[in-house]
Formats: structure tokens, C-alpha cells, sequence
């Protein structure tokens, strides 16, 4: 990692939402090694995806900061009977202690003058979209010590400040909702740089379709070659 004079903030590669995706991950942690950052965080929902196992190995062979996100608790309800079985599928895919490993992650990390959690403050699962009005994203930081707070969860990037709060999230290195496929994070430093980073997407689809993930070919079609748009999610998210 890269070293920066003494009293500069830490660079740091946040990276959210992999959700099993590991030709993306691959593709920015390429691009991280190139920026040569001082720190990575993975702020959640790392494996819960099509290619689990494979996604942790890698991200575990790192020195990084990890914090657990909803789709990390692989036991927790799902929202259809078809990611339900997922769900199941991912916990077949992992072993006994990766699975205590991503349930027992930390809730939050503070590096410098940010603090990184899933998707607010108070819990990994409240959605904050560009919808959400200001009074609410106040009253979610009110008791935060940190200037800047860094999440993820809607998989959709965004960039608000309310009174002397920022809140950043970093978007989807995995399943993005956005305008055109490719993998989203942040950069964290002197300032925030939104980023999106290409990845051979036809290489991508064929490995979740050889996976035998339930929801392969859904995967791969529709959150690979194409995505959801912000649009579509934020009509489902609202705010």
C-alpha cells in the first residue's frame, strides 16, 4: 500500500456489495493496486451471490477492513421463496467458519475522520436514496461523531451533504443499479471520487452461469449485461 506524508488522510478503496460477483471484484482490485491505496474496506454483503466462496478466498487473502452487511447474516429471512433458496445454496458453497466469519463481522469501522457502515448508523438494512429527504438523512447521522459517513446497501452511488454531515455511498462493486453495467466503489481521501471500472462482462456471465447458482442465468442477464436502472430502483426503494 501506498504511503502518504504524515498528518494526510489514509487513501482508502471502498469497495460494497460484491454479492458474489468475482470477475468484477478481480477487475477493481486490479484498478486499487494500480491507485495504490493505504487501506481497503469491504463494507458488506460480500458473498451472498454466485460465486461465494471464490469471492471470500480472495478478499480474505487481503489486508482490509471488513464490516458485515444484511446479506452477510445468510440465515436471515428472504424477501421470495426464490432467494430464499439462494440463500441456502450459498450457505452449501461455504464452510463452517466462513460462515461464523462473515456473520460475526464488525457493524462499523471509523478510519480517519469517516466512519464505514452497510447502510446507515443504526442498523445494515434502512435504505438512504437521493429520495430521502433531508430532515430523515439528519436525523440518521445526528449522533455520529465523524464528518463524513461512507455506505453502500441500495447499490446505487450517491454523494449528499446535511448541515456538517457528508454521506457518501460507494455504489456496488457487484450488482450495480445504475445507468450502464460495470462495477462501482469509492475512493476515499483528501476528498471522494465516485468510481466505475469496466470488467469483460461476457467473461463474468458465462462463470455465474457455470456456477450453478439457482438464479444463475437471471444473474447474469439482468445484473451482469445489463442491470437495473436507478430509475427502476429507486421506484422500488423510494427513499
Amino acid at each position: 500500500m501506498g504511503s502518504l506524508p504524515e498528518g494526510a488522510p489514509l487513501r482508502v478503496a471502498a469497495l460494497y456489495d460484491a454479492h458474489g460477483n468475482m470477475p468484477a471484484l478481480e477487475a477493481v482490485l486490479a484498478e486499487v493496486e494500480r491507485e495504490g491505496v493505504d487501506a481497503i474496506v469491504f463494507g458488506g454483503d460480500l458473498a451472498s451471490g454466485p460465486l461465494p466462496r471464490e469471492t471470500v478466498e480472495l478478499a480474505r487473502s487481503l489486508d482490509a477492513v471488513f464490516i458485515r452487511g444484511n446479506a452477510d447474516r445468510l440465515d436471515s429471512e428472504a424477501m421470495s421463496p426464490e432467494w430464499g433458496a439462494a440463500g441456502r445454496w450459498v450457505m452449501a458453497q461455504l464452510d463452517e467458519e466462513q460462515i461464523a466469519w462473515l456473520a460475526n463481522l464488525d457493524f462499523s469501522a471509523a478510519i480517519d475522520d469517516t466512519l464505514y457502515v452497510h447502510a446507515t448508523p443504526q442498523d445494515d438494512e434502512t435504505v438512504v436514496t437521493e429520495l430521502t429527504s433531508d430532515e430523515r438523512l439528519a436525523e440518521l447521522l445526528a449522533e455520529v461523531e465523524q464528518p463524513l459517513v461512507v455506505a453502500g446497501h441500495t447499490h446505487m452511488q450517491l454523494d449528499r451533504r446535511v448541515g456538517d454531515k457528508r454521506f457518501v455511498n460507494a455504489g456496488s462493486v457487484g450488482m450495480p443499479y445504475e445507468r450502464e453495467p460495470g462495477a462501482y466503489w469509492a475512493l476515499i481521501g483528501d476528498d471522494v471520487e465516485l468510481r466505475r471500472t469496466e470488467y469483460d462482462l461476457e467473461r463474468a456471465a458465462a462463470a455465474i452461469r457455470a456456477s450453478g447458482h439457482p438464479l444463475a442465468e437471471e444473474l447474469a442477464a439482468e445484473n451482469v449485461l445489463t442491470i437495473p436502472s436507478r430509475e427502476e430502483a429507486l421506484a422500488a426503494f423510494g427513499g
